[in-house]
This record gives structure tokens, sequence and C-alpha cells, in this order.
């Protein structure tokens, strides 16, 4: 299992409790319950400086999901980006143009939160609603072991970053994190 850190995992079959139930369905149906490891951490450190921080994860292997919408004919189009901490996604002009949208703009938290069925701080690609293309930065697809959220603030996933390509309407693109 991955560590990283501070962390030491555990294989998310074995820790389907502390995961959001739509991220442990989804690992399921990916077939990454052996690969991705889960880790309980301190809600209150869920966010990703104070993470980084108390754990000793570091800006280049930390991924944080992003959700971005912008309308197109009345059509709210909602994307998940998927950048590194050491960087920030190109919302303005990679997000924008992959949404076809004119503007851009990060979904509020509350519709965040609603829209995804999981915790603010916690939002991960894996459960997402499946309409949404999931956009992941070409340096998350290249890292050995990427954290991210597990859908709750209580806890995170380690997995290998190309793992996130077998989400359905994935993309991989380079420049996404700026």
């Amino acid at each position: 299992m991955p560590t990283l850190g501070t962390l030491t995992t555990k294989p998310a079959g074995e820790m389907t409790d502390a995961i959001a139930p739509v991220t442990a369905r989804a690992l399921q149906a990916l077939g990454l319950m052996e690969t991705a490891g889960v880790v309980e951490i301190d809600p209150e450190l869920s966010d990703t400086a104070a993470f980084m921080e108390r754990y000793g994860v570091d800006p280049d292997t930390s991924a944080n999901c992003v959700l971005v919408a912008g309308k197109r004919e009345g059509q709210q189009r909602i994307a998940a980006c998927m950048v590194l901490a050491s960087t920030r996604a190109d919302v303005n002009t990679v997000v924008r143009k992959e949404l076809n949208v004119r503007k851009a703009s990060f979904l509020p938290m509350d519709q965040a939160v609603a829209d995804s069925g999981m915790e603010y701080g916690g939002i991960t690609p894996l459960g997402l609603p499946e309409a949404w293309p999931v956009l992941i930065d070409a340096r998350v697809d290249a890292a050995d072991t990427v954290v991210i959220g597990s859908g709750v603030r209580r806890s995170k996933i380690l997995l290998p970053g190309s793992a996130l390509r077998a989400i359905p309407g994935s993309r991989i693109l380079e420049g996404l994190g700026r």
C-alpha cells in the first residue's frame, strides 16, 4: 500500500466505512479497491495547506479536485479539475475552452456539496456525476502517488496519478495546472 509523508494507508476495500459511499462505489466499479489506499486524518486538517503541513506531504503529490462551471445556451456545464497543490487550475483559458463556455468560475460551495454528494474539503473525482468531465493535469497523471479527497473530510485516498484515467469522461490536459 502506498505511503507518503507520515501517511500509511490500508486498502480501500478494508476502509469503506472511512470514505463517502459514492466514492466507495466508484472505486469498486473502477477496480481500484486494492490499488487505492485510504488513511484516516483529523477532519479539521483536511484543507490542503493544513493537511500538507501536519502530515508532511509535498504540494507536488497532493492533488486538488476543484469544480468549475460555465453556461452555454442556458445550460450549466460543470467539470472537475484535478491539479497538483503546487498549481492552480487555469479556469479562464483551459477549462473555459474545454467546457466551451464564455466564462467559467468555481462552483459555489453550497452547490458543489449538494450536486456532488460529498463534503466540502473532501471532494474527489471518484463518484462525481458521470455527466461531468474530469479534467486531469498531465502532472497529476504522471505522479507515482497522489493524495486526493475521499468524499469526506476525515480521510484521504492515495493512488497512482494514472489510476484517475479509469474515471469515465476523464481527459489528460497539458497546462491545466499553472
